[in-house]
């Protein structure tokens, strides 16, 4: 046969195959010898074929499932076990069947129709290499979801080692059909198992496939010494009423045997004298040709051992039916060499089917003669995934590069620009490959876990890929490049490596074909005629499919030819990423069109590219820029010339360019969609055949757009170089106004198209109501919610969604109805009909721009949640639009535009409701313009109204309204759509707009029956609600006060009196900043309202912005008036058992004390008080008759659980003080962790002061003091604490503070007696341990009692009586002595003084046994009375001047001699005795001299 090809169709993927959830269950060996034969194998070699890719695929039943299993060499232990039909999606799930030992390639499945107990339903027979034979029972896939274990169950297999049963030689080949295993050996001999049908130990469960006695002994007799050679293949088929057996022996020999009478039907050599030494490898069997009473049959081959070259040797074998079934070897049928590697074969009725390596071949079997039908050949994806992922050539990507800096303006947007038309290649349906994809980021160092893979969207996969790529900080275009380029040769060798061709099935009667890869299944669809022509047009004859003048037009085909000649040749000087960059520029630009790019290109082609030199920052690409730049500059001037000459030969073989025009014109009419005819209303099913006719729609829309955009850049070319090529002003004025503006219609509309086929769709918002309610899954459409489910992946793009609103015609219901996979013509059929759906809509209608459907296709995408979908299609159409109509005559198109402009609002506001910042805000201001746009529309209230109709929210309007009713009606509904999203600022700028509305429609005929007043109050409600949103504070009270409803109007105002206190600006309030003019009794009839209701303990307090309020306002008893009944409540209602924070209640209290003290200050005196009753302040708000405080009076219980104090008529300052006061002492208690409290502020509470003593809080208890106690009272409590205190100096008492005879330093103290017995070192070590805290207590005496000595003069007296009463042997500090000797003021002589002076300290002496402090002391000043200077005499001698406690003297004496007489310290008595006497003798001589000199002088 001749070696060219015709390209008829391509393949096309099946979307999901990729990524399949593989449920793996183990298989365990059941028998020992089946271990010993697995331990045998591996140390001696395979007993039967090694592993190796093969795949196969099954239809079973009726209602047809399709059955795929798949070994692959990769996981030798692994088999691959598929099930799916075509009513239904590719399933998610997969079992896979872990091994112990290695697999052959071989497997058979068939369905289980004996046993059916166990839910099984199809049989499964596998052999390992090892020799040994499985039998599963296998059930449907989805019933091993939920298993709870990993291993398979032994009940459902059997398990046979065939080595048990063969004495020598190893397995060649493997077949089975159901009950019967069968297996061809190096020997040639045929063995056969019924395994399944009878047990092992059985008679004929072993047999073999031979001839009879007589048969085989006149055979012997006849051909004596003939051996068969080694079995190469078997194959089993069902035909002709029973199982035939086909063999196929290494020696060319063919036999086929009537498997249920083990009989041999025919033996025939094939082997020619040419083909002998020829190494034959495979067979495949067709079904049996009834008609013409032939099976066919294919042998691959290689002609000798070092030949490379494979040839598939087709066959016919005759039959005929009667008695018995006879067969013959028809001559040889045709001998196909295969240039690739054959994979897989398949017969039709008429044709075979070959897979190779690099494509799928269908030969004619009917013909022999190789021009009577030229083979057909079916691309394979791996063309389409080089292209995709600039694979083709070497200098293929580079082109990407150069054309990018050239078209863009900015140069900081090459990087991005580029990453996105990479991201976009990679994330393509049919490139992008779950496996390869991990595998890919391995090599980076990027580990996924299923889990992490499964959640990522097609934002998460591009953001990882962007983190691997973009990872420079200062990333120049050409390293980013450089980048992309080696990731993507990355991922095309793992692509390939992991989706090689394994197995290929046909299905007769629809032509249907499945492909089946390493890790994917494939189907095949026919080509357009496009597609045709631009893959092979030097091989397209038929001029009349391409709507030429007639088929005898010749010089038609010929120029169109030229023009295709042209067009690849400036497809090749600008290189193939010109398209991929054009599509980017218009995706990624809406607003972008031919006449912006279109120049760019047209320069390169005339001057090369820009500076590439420059674009390079690295040395090593330098000399590579160089040599490039010059290549391009020959290649330029080549192009030139050859395109020169060509357009001239075009020119002078047309005869003018009007005819070239009329031939690019018929070509460019291929180029438009298809209108579908008879539609119907019905949905399309989500099934499998959905996700092909969306991977055909992707495919096809891309060579279209390609084509057209080639096909607009050849026509620019022409008009560039027009004046040399001489085309006249009439055709170059054609080719702009005419053909240009066609191509562009053309292009955007297959540029939408490829958006739907190839844009993956967003992921569910996790806020989102409905989708949460979905994962519920009570929706009995399993199809929709595993839909719902795939949203967000690459694979899962918008046509999706389209598919199940879209209709379709009656002829693709019949097809996309039946339970079969769709043939390659039928898929393409479909595909037509549904791309002329979404271009031309349900009616047919002609439409340059396509308005009226793409509101429905707008509709559609807004229905499922995708908005940034719907904006970016109603900007493609707007801005191809706006480039064919002027805006006026936009709005007139029936409403359309303003219905694009109110979805294009809609998309906005969705989208700004899940974004931030400024982001957000733009959004927000975007769908702001386009709702305003779209209210000034002609015909947009009809338009819009029929939106309800459509499935859309419904505005609530009715028919013939006015322009003013409608806007207002429609800003309304604007603003509520905007409130719904939480978008004030939006629904702000509506309801503004609605109040403008107000007075033109209520003057209509169609006005609202609301009344003006109420309309006004409600818009200016939500008005102050948006404002207040916003935290616009000024804004939101002008909004109030321009309120005409005043129930409205009080209602926004305590509004906003809750909302500043939430958000603690309630200082605008108080600080005058808004002008309260009219409502400032309101204002604090509110906030007087809430802090009622209020709790107590709230830190930011209602109160205190009263007080505030008041304040600002000069009220001055108001705002203590609300102080303190802050502080009442805090006292009455506070519960707070923690410590720490009954101290910060406290000190609120004390605060509010304060504040109202200060308040009262700043009032006249005779106006200082405050009525506590709050007589003034309304406590119920006639607005809200229906509120109830959270706490009454009668329920207001202090902390012991007694009744608050009985508050008084009035307070003045200074029972405000008291209270201060004791609050005060409160807590300072608390602080140290004493709960104390009070009822009445009136007078002194019980054992106050003695706490605040006990705990050292001396300035609280004397301030408690001095406030609640007078004259005497005041007198005996100072005297009480002062004792307290004298007693926290003695350390030997009980419940001293400090033990031990510690009294500090020496310099505070006296010391001690001459005969007072003091043991060493106790002072040394007892000082330093409470050093401290004694002279702490010894100070604070000090301090406080020369403080308030003046105040109450005995105070001495009676710390120093405490502290001998204590301890009589305690040492009297010396400033306390200090106190009695100089006590008064005036000098006096003697011991004489106030009540605590020299005599009282005497007594205390003499009182407490202290006899030689007292003798001391006395001897003291006796010797100070005689030591007179001689200027004091005079004084001495006054009357009554000198006096001494004679009394307590002779006290002393008394003492001295009762110890003298008791024997006790007898000698220290005896010497102080003596002491006294010479004193006082001394002493009353003195006197008595002094007493005769002061008589004399008074006598003078």
């Amino acid at each position: 046969m001749g070696s060219k090809v015709k390209l008829v169709g391509t393949e096309v993927p099946i979307t999901g195959s990729d990524s399949i959830n593989w449920i793996e269950l183990t298989i365990q060996s059941t028998t020992s010898t089946a271990g010993a034969a697995s331990n045998s194998a591996s140390t001696a070699g395979p007993f039967a074929p090694t592993t190796e890719d093969r795949a196969s695929c099954l239809l079973i039943g009726d209602l047809p499932t399709y059955v795929i299993w798949r070994i692959n060499k990769s996981l030798p232990h692994t088999l691959e076990f598929l099930e799916f039909s075509a009513d239904g999606e590719f399933p998610r799930n997969g079992l896979r069947l872990m091994f112990p030992n290695a697999l052959s390639p071989f497997a058979f499945v068939c369905p289980n129709e004996v046993d059916r107990q166990n839910g099984s339903s199809y049989l499964l027979y596998v052999m390992t290499v090892s020799g040994v034979a499985y039998l599963f029972q296998l059930k449907n896939v989805n019933n091993y979801v939920l298993y709870s274990s990993s291993i398979f169950p032994e009940s459902e297999f059997v398990q046979f080692d065939v080595r048990a049963c063969i004495n020598e030689g190893v397995i060649t080949s493997v077949a089975a059909t159901a009950g019967c295993f069968l297996i061809g050996m190096d020997s040639g001999s045929v063995f056969g198992f019924k395994l399944g049908s009878l047990h092992h130990t059985s008679p004929g469960f072993q047999f073999e496939l031979q001839d009879d006695t007589g048969i085989r002994r006149l055979w012997g007799f006849m051909s004596r010494g003939k051996i068969v050679g080694a079995v190469q293949d078997l194959v089993v088929a069902d035909m002709l009423g029973g199982k035939l057996v086909f063999v196929l022996h290494s020696d060319g020999i063919i036999r086929v045997w009537d498997l249920f009478h083990n009989i041999r039907l025919i033996n025939h050599t094939v082997c020619a004298p040419s083909l002998s030494g020829s190494l034959f490898k495979r067979i495949w069997v067709g079904r049996a040709n009834s008609a013409r009473k032939l099976i066919p049959l294919a042998i691959l081959y290689r002609r000798n051992s070092e030949d490379t070259l494979e040839v598939i040797s087709v066959h016919s074998i005759l039959f005929e039916m009667g008695d018995k079934i006879t067969l013959s070897m028809n001559s040889l049928t045709q001998n196909i060499p295969l240039e690739g590697g054959c994979v897989d074969v398949q017969f039709s009725s008429d044709s075979i089917f070959i897979l190779r390596e690099n494509g799928l071949v269908s030969y004619d079997m009917l013909h022999t003669d190789d021009d009577e039908k030229q083979p057909e050949c079916y691309a394979l994806q791996e063309e389409f995934v080089a292209d995709q992922l600039f694979q083709s050539s070497e200098n293929f990507p580079d082109d990407l590069l150069w054309i990018s800096q050239s078209v863009l303006s900015m140069k900081d947007q090459a990087v991005p620009f580029v990453s996105s038309i990479f991201l976009r290649k990679l994330l393509h349906p049919g490139v992008f490959h779950d496996n390869v994809f991990k595998m890919t980021m391995l090599e980076y160092n990027r580990h996924f876990t299923n889990t992490e893979f499964h959640s990522l969207s097609v934002d998460g996969l591009k953001k990882e890929i962007l983190q691997l790529i973009e990872h420079e900080v200062n990333q120049t275009p050409l390293s980013a490049f450089c980048q992309w380029k080696t990731f993507c040769n990355c991922y095309f060798d793992h692509w390939c490596k992991n989706n090689t061709p394994v197995g290929l099935f046909h299905q007769s009667g629809n032509s249907c074909m499945v492909l089946i890869r390493k890790s994917s299944v494939s189907l095949f669809r026919s080509m357009e005629k496009i597609e045709l022509l631009v893959a092979a047009s030097n091989e397209v004859g038929d001029v009349a499919n391409f709507g030429l003048s007639s088929p005898e037009d010749k010089i038609s085909w010929e120029i169109l030819l030229g023009v295709l000649g042209c067009v690849t040749c400036i497809s090749q000087q600008l290189g193939k990423t010109s398209s991929s960059i054009i599509y980017e520029l218009l995706m990624s630009m809406p607003a972008i069109t031919s006449d912006d790019f279109l120049p760019c290109l047209l320069k390169i082609l005339e001057t090369g590219y820009s500076s590439l030199v420059a674009a390079s920052s690295q040395d090593s690409w330098v000399d590579r820029m160089m040599e490039k730049e010059l290549l391009d500059h020959k290649n330029l001037r080549k192009f030139s010339v050859d395109m020169l000459l060509s357009l001239h030969s075009l020119s002078d073989k047309a005869g003018s360019w009007a005819k070239v025009l009329e031939v690019i014109v018929s070509y460019i009419k291929f180029l438009v969609p298809h209108k579908t005819v008879q539609m119907f209303d019905s949905e399309r099913p989500l099934d499998m055949k959905a996700t092909i006719l969306i991977q055909s729609i992707a495919q096809i829309s891309r060579v279209m757009f390609e084509s057209a955009t080639e096909i607009l850049i050849f026509l620019g070319y022409l008009i560039h170089i027009s004046w040399q090529i001489h085309i006249s002003h009439d055709d170059v004025s054609r080719i702009q106004f005419e053909l240009v503006p066609m191509l562009q219609e053309i292009i955007s509309e297959w540029l939408i198209i490829q958006f739907f086929a190839t844009m993956p769709s967003e992921p569910p918002a996790v806020e989102d109501f409905s989708y949460q309610l979905s994962s519920l899954k009570i929706d009995n459409s399993i199809d929709r919610r595993s839909w719902k489910e795939r949203q967000g992946k690459p694979d899962f793009t918008l046509a999706f969604l389209l598919l199940s609103y879209g209709p379709y015609c009656s002829e693709e219901h019949d097809k996309l109805t039946l339970r079969d996979i769709l043939g390659p013509q039928d898929i393409l059929s479909a595909a037509r009909d549904f791309i002329g759906w979404i271009i031309w809509g349900r009616t047919g209608e002609e439409s340059s721009i396509f308005l009226t459907h793409s509101t429905e296709l707008a509709m559609i995408l807004i229905r499922n949640r995708q908005y940034r979908a719907a904006e970016h299609l109603i900007g493609l159409v707007e801005s191809r639009a706006l480039k064919e109509y002027t805006s006026r005559s936009l709005q007139d198109v029936k409403g359309e535009w303003c219905i694009l402009h109110h979805l294009l609002g809609c998309s906005l506001v969705a989208q700004a409701r899940v974004l931030h910042r400024s982001l957000k805000e733009a959004k927000a201001n975007d769908a702001v313009r386009c709702f305003f746009r779209a209210s000034s529309g002609l015909g947009v209230s009809q338009a819009l109204q029929n939106l309800s109709q459509a499935g859309f929210p419904q505005l609530g309007l009715s028919d013939n309204i006015s322009s003013a009713a409608w806007k207002l009606y429609y800003y309304q509904w604007v603003m509520q759509t905007f409130e719904q999203h939480n978008l004030s600022e939006g629904a702000c700028q509506f309801a503004l707009a609605a109040l403008e509305q107000v007075d033109e429609a209520l003057c209509s005929r169609d006005a609202p029956a609301e009344s003006a007043a109420g309309i006004r109050g409600r818009l200016w409600a939500n008005v102050f609600k948006f404002t207040l949103d916003l935290n616009h504070y000024d804004d939101a009270y002008c909004a109030i006060i321009s309120n005409p409803d005043e129930e409205s109007k009080y209602i926004c105002l305590r509004r906003l009196i809750i909302v500043l206190y939430e958000r603690g600006a309630l200082k605008i309030l108080c600080n005058g900043q808004l002008p309260l003019i009219g409502l400032t009794e309101k204002v604090e009839l509110e906030l007087s309202w809430k802090a009622e209701r209020s709790d107590i303990m709230l830190k930011q307090n209602p109160y205190k912005l009263l007080y505030a309020f008041e304040m600002h306002r000069h009220n001055w008893r108001r705002a203590a008036t609300y102080m303190y009944r802050f502080t009442f409540r805090l006292r009455n209602e506070a519960e707070v058992t923690d410590s720490m924070k009954n101290s910060i209640a406290i000190q609120e209290r004390l605060n509010g004390l304060s504040a109202a003290i200060n308040a009262l200050y700043l009032v006249h005196p005779l106006h200082a008080w405050i009525d506590p009753l709050l007589e003034e302040i309304p406590l119920k708000n006639e607005n809200y008759p229906f509120k109830k405080m959270k706490t009454t009076n009668r329920e207001l219980t202090t902390e012991n659980g007694l009744l608050p104090h009985t508050r008084q008529s009035y307070l003045d300052i200074e029972k405000l003080e008291r209270e201060f006061v004791l609050t005060s002492a409160e807590y300072l208690l608390c602080l140290a962790n004493i709960k104390w409290s009070y009822s009445d502020a009136s007078t002194l509470p019980p054992n106050l002061v003695d706490l605040l003593v006990q705990m050292d809080l001396y300035d609280t208890a004397f301030t408690v003091l001095l406030r609640f106690c007078k004259d005497s009272g005041l007198k005996k409590e100072l005297e009480s604490v002062f004792s307290s205190m004298a007693l926290k100096c003695c350390p030997n008492i009980i419940g001293s503070p400090f033990p031990g005879n510690n009294f500090g330093s020496q310099r505070l103290l006296l010391t001690s007696s001459q005969n007072e017995v003091v043991l060493p070192g106790v002072l040394e070590m007892a000082a330093p341990v409470n050093q401290f805290k004694g002279n702490n207590y010894w100070e604070n005496l000090e301090l406080y009692l020369g403080k308030y000595k003046d105040l109450h003069a005995r105070l001495p007296v009676v710390v120093a009586e405490t502290l001998l009463h204590a301890d009589s042997e305690i040492e009297l500090p010396l400033w306390l002595v200090h106190m009695f000797k100089c006590g008064g003021t005036q000098r006096r002589w003697g011991m004489t003084g106030q009540e605590s002076n020299p005599a009282s300290l005497f007594q205390l002496y003499v009182d407490h046994g202290r006899f030689t402090d007292a003798t001391n002391l006395l001897l003291e000043y006796i010797d100070s009375y005689k030591s007179v200077r001689p200027a004091d005499v005079i004084f001495r001698k006054r009357p009554s001047s000198v006096w001494f406690p004679y009394t307590a003297i002779e006290r002393l004496w008394c003492q001295l001699e009762r110890s003298i007489a008791a024997g006790h310290m007898v000698e220290q008595s005896k010497k102080l005795q003596g002491l006294l006497h010479g004193s006082l003798s001394s002493n009353l001589k003195q006197l008595k001299v002094d007493s005769d000199d002061a008589v004399c002088s008074s006598g003078r």
